[in-house]
């Protein structure tokens, strides 16, 4: 099926004189994860991880994608005749060297200049200009073979009051004028959904998993136009949006809007966001500023009503993920339990909790080697049955109300092999010193990497992926700009400044290809400590609750020091916990909160 889709989309190549075309996995507005309607990278190489571009040419094509899917892609693109690109390998091209390699002189490159954002268009352009490669941006060349596409989701729309977010609607129109004034902007184009959800204290379901509804946003020193369907806004909504005049258009119009924005406007954008198709349309004498949206810091900052809910958001997520262990653990040996049915049997315990919404994300559930993928899925087809033995990892979260949950534990079902318990123990003890490090300001991400990942690198170990990334407030579950990991990438916008009530993400791992997958996550929070003549000293605070299986813990690889925090954090998971447990459960949590 693959190659026949490929087979015909080379045939409209062909029709338009494109001779390569490329298809990345994002949106119209440049998000991670994308709706059913803009798969468009899946649907033409089978691919379905969440990160990836493909390049199809008139005789070769192309998949690349990061550390996090080199084994899910190996598999799913067997006999696809398409060729794996392993980002960031040795000797491997980016896809901007393979174009530059592959176009012949006076060739097209196309793409549907929707989804590619303007800084990546532009740098195609420049780089590509020596052999005087024309770029065709105007044609979705997928939608002509995709007979089946579904078409854009229309889900309604929500309004989060002021209770959870801690500041309206207004006060954050405010704040980005303000900002606007500062750069001296007249006009901001906004097409980021979760900056545009933050904005308006509105939330959807346009995306599975990312509370967010599909729009762009223009902001004027006196003016606000929103473009979305209507029919997706509530009377609550409007009646909010009436407070500051914004008037509505229809979602599509964006592009003849801005094709008339006056001449004499100072326009403010993100060219890594805004897509190729705006920038394009932007009148050539409009002065534009390139910068980051300002709302990107502004919602990375949490405020302190935020951070109160998303303390409480924990807790409630702690209950159901020690409910589930429990279950699991003590479970295993009674019942038939296989890698779907533990999936819905969390879920069913996030369920029970107050103000849940939804998942924050796809149930990452991998039982042996599975757990070697990083984003493994479970499927019919893969499902595994778990046995009184060898390791689960379970990854998931959940959209509440009051907050966005991560969390990862890596359970031990029965006998583990020393090799194992070794990988397990120093994966905690990264986690640990990641923890409980106490740092100047002025750091960011990359500056405190080495602590999770130093007692894995002395094992000769490493992981293709970020030690950790930010969290949204009721929003996506990856969010920028902070984040861990050993070296900045072009790509990634996650190694600012760290400040306080940032949350991210901590959760350092172990992949065995063909063996096992381990990963210990938490969620921590920027916090200020003492000033002094050497400056603001930061550090961390927890605000996951949840048991580490102290059964894959050799405690003798660990220091007197690391003991004595796994120790103390275990204190606090039981204080935090057992409260909202039945007896037995409380029982069971107090044996796996003990001090090693």
């Amino acid at each position: 099926m693959i190659k026949q889709r490929i087979e015909k989309l080379r045939k409209i190549m062909k029709e338009k004189g494109i001779y390569s075309y490329l298809i990345p996995s994002s949106d119209y507005h440049q998000s991670e994860y994308v709706g059913e309607y803009f798969k468009s990278r899946e649907f033409i190489s089978g691919f379905t991880g969440s990160a990836g571009t493909a390049v199809i040419t008139l005789d070769e094509a192309g998949l690349w994608t990061d550390g996090r899917y080199f084994i899910q892609a190996e598999d799913e693109l067997k006999n696809s005749d398409i060729e794996l690109f392993k980002m960031g390998e040795e000797n491997v091209p980016t896809v901007e060297e393979y174009l530059i390699e592959k176009l012949p002189q006076n060739s097209k490159l196309g793409f549907d200049g929707k989804v590619i954002c303007a800084k990546e268009g532009k740098t195609l352009g420049d780089k590509l200009s020596f052999k005087n490669i024309s770029i065709e941006y105007n044609y979705d060349l997928i939608n002509d073979i995709w007979e089946d596409r579904c078409s854009l989701p229309n889900k309604k729309a929500f309004l989060l009051g002021s209770e959870y977010t801690g500041a309206s609607f207004s006060e954050k129109l405010a704040r980005v004028r303000e900002a606007m004034k500062e750069k001296k902007a007249t006009s901001h184009i906004i097409t980021t959904l979760d900056d545009i959800a933050w904005l308006f204290n509105i939330r959807g379901g346009d995306i599975k998993s990312n509370p967010v509804v599909l729009s762009y946003v223009v902001v004027d020193l006196d003016s606000v136009y929103l473009f979305i369907d209507e029919r997706k806004l509530n009377d609550e909504i409007k009646s909010e949006l009436n407070k500051e005049n914004v008037k509505i258009k229809n979602y599509d119009d964006v592009h003849k809007f801005v094709k008339e924005i006056d001449e004499n406007q100072v326009v403010l954008l993100d060219p890594s966001k805004v897509s190729y198709s705006i920038y394009n349309n932007i009148p050539k004498n409009v002065q534009k500023i390139e910068s980051i949206n300002p709302t990107i810091m502004f919602k990375a900052i949490k405020n302190q009503v935020e951070l109160k809910n998303i303390r409480n958001s924990h807790i409630k997520d702690g209950v159901a993920f020690t409910k589930f262990m429990h279950w699991l653990k003590t479970g295993v040996c009674k019942q038939e339990i296989t890698e779907l049915s533990a999936t819905e049997k969390l879920e069913e315990f996030r369920r029970e909790q107050d103000k849940f919404i939804e998942p924050s994300f796809t149930t990452i559930a991998a039982y042996r080697e599975h757990a070697a993928m990083m984003h493994y899925s479970a499927t019919k087809e893969s499902d595994y049955k778990l046995e009184a033995k060898d390791l689960f990892l379970v990854d998931s979260g959940g959209q509440y109300y009051d907050g966005t949950t991560d969390i990862t534990r890596t359970i031990a079902l029965g006998a583990i092999s020393e090799e194992v318990q070794t990988h397990f123990t120093n994966v905690v003890r990264g986690m640990i010193r990641l923890s409980r490090v106490k740092f100047l300001h002025g750091c960011r991400g990359y500056n405190l990497d080495i602590l999770a990942r130093g007692p894995l690198w002395d094992l000769g170990i490493d992981y293709k992926c970020g030690t950790g990334h930010g969290i949204g407030f009721v929003l996506n579950v990856h969010e920028g700009p902070n984040g861990f990991r050993w070296r900045v990438l072009p790509d990634r916008d996650d190694s600012c400044i760290l400040e306080e009530g940032m949350v991210t993400t901590n959760e350092p791992g172990v992949y065995v290809q063909g063996s096992h997958g381990i990963r210990i996550e938490n969620e921590i929070v920027v916090e200020k400590l003492e000033k002094n003549e050497y400056g603001q000293f930061m550090g961390f605070e927890v605000v996951t609750f949840a048991p580490i299986d102290l059964d894959a813990i050799d405690e003798r690889l660990m220091s007197d020091n690391e003991k004595e925090y796994l120790n103390d954090y275990h204190k606090e998971v039981y204080k935090k916990i057992a409260p909202f447990l039945n007896e037995e459960e409380k029982e069971w949590l107090k044996e796996y909160t003990r001090n090693i």
